[in-house]
């Protein structure tokens, strides 16, 4: 290891050469980002393969550290700059894992023909045409007029309140909270 007198620090200080190119390139020193870069990057990429990430992800996760160390550069310890270096290799390799494990890549468009969870239960049907119906049932105990209005504005698509005004003869002012009314009498005969 090469040691050098820091201009930075106070007269009589030591710094490793790393730490040194860290201060020169916070200080915006291209030639020593350079240098920083390639004393470090084996480490980054050994880190990376340490997770055995494929070789894009691994580039991907390298490039993500050397953009953290810039944005951090003036507030990394230049004697640490390796373990910071380690430290946040690892979170982003741990960081692009996490991303991995939500998605599944395949090449087969029936790989999930016969996934349990994409089929419908067996009684899904069954269930919906009760459930149909129960509405159904609801829907005839409410008055005409509102049994006509709910059918014009889930028609599709949805009539126009002035067509509804005309036709059913209630004001469009009125037509939003009869909707209102209807909607929580219909909830709870459902309910019940």
């Amino acid at each position: 290891m090469t040691v050098v007198v820091d201009e930075v620090k106070s007269p009589g200080a030591v710094r490793s050469d790393a730490a040194t190119l860290v201060v020169r390139a916070g200080a915006g020193d291209q030639g020593a980002w350079s240098r920083l870069v390639d004393h470090y990057a084996r480490l980054v990429w050994a880190v990376t393969r340490s997770f055995r990430l494929s070789d894009s992800d691994a580039a991907d996760v390298s490039q993500m550290v050397w953009l953290r160390l810039l944005e951090h550069i003036n507030r990394v310890d230049p004697e640490r700059v390796g373990a910071w270096l380690v430290v946040t290799t690892r979170r982003e390799c741990l960081r692009v894992l996490a991303f991995r494990k939500r998605v599944l890549l395949t090449y087969e468009a029936t790989a999930f023909e016969d996934v349990a969870g994409d089929q419908p239960e067996p009684d899904a049907d069954l269930l919906a045409g009760e459930r149909a119906d129960d509405v159904r049932r609801a829907l005839e105990s409410l008055p005409d007029r509102w049994q006509q209005l709910l059918g014009m504005l889930m028609a599709d698509p949805p009539a126009p309140y002035a067509e509804i005004s005309a036709t059913i003869g209630i004001p469009i002012g009125s037509i939003g909270p009869i909707r209102g009314r209807c909607l929580e009498k219909l909830r709870l005969l459902l309910a019940s």
